[in-house]
């Protein structure tokens, strides 16, 4: 039976969050933007959803739009704000970790004639304050820097590096697709002027996203989808209510339960974490604290991740981001803490959820042990070091 350790990639959707959607399918059908009874009473609880999204951020409802994905909420936070600013400025501050919805989006920015700066993190994969505020010029008119990181887990001091931002007028995104979740996420806490999140990390469904955007912005941001006036004009296509209904449910299971979620994905994170570096040798952890609780990327030296994967196959997780597994490259994260070339293609990221348990994180360390043993009993590399 298969051991479910890749939730960075997606989650079990949660069954309270099913039942919550069901009637929306057969019952509650109506288009939101009708202006008949049935479409009233959708408009009704698609609205009744938005707030209990915006009750998880410390936001207000208007400031929450819908979207179809975590990318999309990412791509209209880009686009929109860089094509609605550009009469200010041209240069836009990202990192070098961040997953390939922005980074990619950056790309086509460049095209377009922005300038946009990469920052490097530390050795544990963190952002220096200073590196960031060294980095803005006359002409800086937006930053994108990631919340938590999805292949190391690493949490950025988005609450700091926001206040610099907000203190040099530039408006300011966080990509928080990892974080809802796995620790308190609280826009006026943190200071962000968006940010955006999907409902497949949160027990919701795949094809939800949120965009948070700061009330102060709502009419400066370019639409990137257009044909109707739905979602305060922001984002055309009828509205997914089902979906909605869904992400909705998930936020207010988060909202009421997040404490217990964070202290039980722990204890499962930091018992297989603890296991395998004590118990299969020339093992370590890639990134440093302060970082979620619910990713633990580890590199087994001498021996190829996606071998493990195939030998371990019992056990799911990934060798980084599931966006870009098609890709042999050693993960642009690895490459970016420095890590050892050879080492970071034995890197896999494991990472857990609600659903988790300790029986499954320790049956999981069993299957790796053995199958790490297998494979390096065939690896020339290792046979090389063991007999030097």
């Amino acid at each position: 039976m298969a051991i479910y350790f890749d939730n960075s990639a997606t989650t079990k959707v949660d069954k309270r969050v099913v039942e919550a959607m069901l009637p929306y399918f057969e019952e509650i059908f109506a288009n939101p933007s009708s202006l008949h009874n049935p479409g009233r009473t959708a408009r009704e609880h698609l609205e009744n959803s938005r707030q209990k999204v915006a009750e998880l951020l410390s936001a207000e409802s208007e400031e929450i739009i819908f979207t179809a994905s975590g990318s999309e909420s990412d791509n209209m936070a880009l686009f929109g704000i860089a094509r609605a600013l550009k009469h200010k400025g041209n240069h836009i501050i990202t990192s070098n970790i961040e997953h390939k919805a922005i980074s990619e989006a950056c790309e086509e920015l460049e095209k377009e004639g922005f300038e946009i700066t990469y920052l490097p993190v530390n050795k544990t994969g963190h952002i220096e304050i200073d590196t960031f505020k060294n980095a803005i010029t006359d002409r800086t008119i937006l930053a994108s820097i990631m919340l938590a990181n999805n292949e190391i887990g690493t949490i950025q001091p988005i609450k700091e590096l926001a206040t610099v931002a907000r203190e040099k007028d530039i408006i300011f995104h966080t990509d928080a697709v990892q974080a809802v979740g796995k620790m308190k996420v609280d826009v006026s806490d943190l200071g962000v002027h968006l940010l955006s999140f999907s409902g497949h990390k949160i027990y919701a469904p795949k094809g939800i996203g949120v965009l948070y955007i700061d009330r102060e912005l709502k009419n400066i941001l370019k639409p990137i989808i257009y044909g109707g006036h739905h979602e305060y004009g922001l984002r055309a296509g009828t509205e997914n209510v089902p979906y909605i209904v869904g992400i909705g449910k998930a936020c207010e299971i988060i909202k009421a339960e997040l404490d217990k979620d964070i202290a039980h994905i722990k204890q499962v994170r930091d018992r297989f974490e603890q296991r395998i570096i004590n118990e299969i040798p020339d093992t370590y952890v890639n990134g440093g604290e302060p970082r979620i609780c619910s990713v633990s990327n580890i590199t087994f030296k001498y021996i190829e991740g996606e071998a493990l994967m195939v030998y371990a196959s019992e056990v799911c997780c990934s060798t980084g981001s599931a966006c870009s597994s098609d890709s042999m490259d050693a993960s642009h994260v690895l490459k970016a803490i420095n890590i050892n070339p050879v080492d970071a293609h034995g890197a896999l990221r494991f990472s857990f959820g609600r659903f988790n348990t300790l029986e499954e994180a320790d049956r999981a360390v069993e299957i790796l042990k053995e199958n790490v043993a297998k494979l390096r009993a065939i690896s020339p590399l290792y046979q090389q070091v063991k007999n030097s």
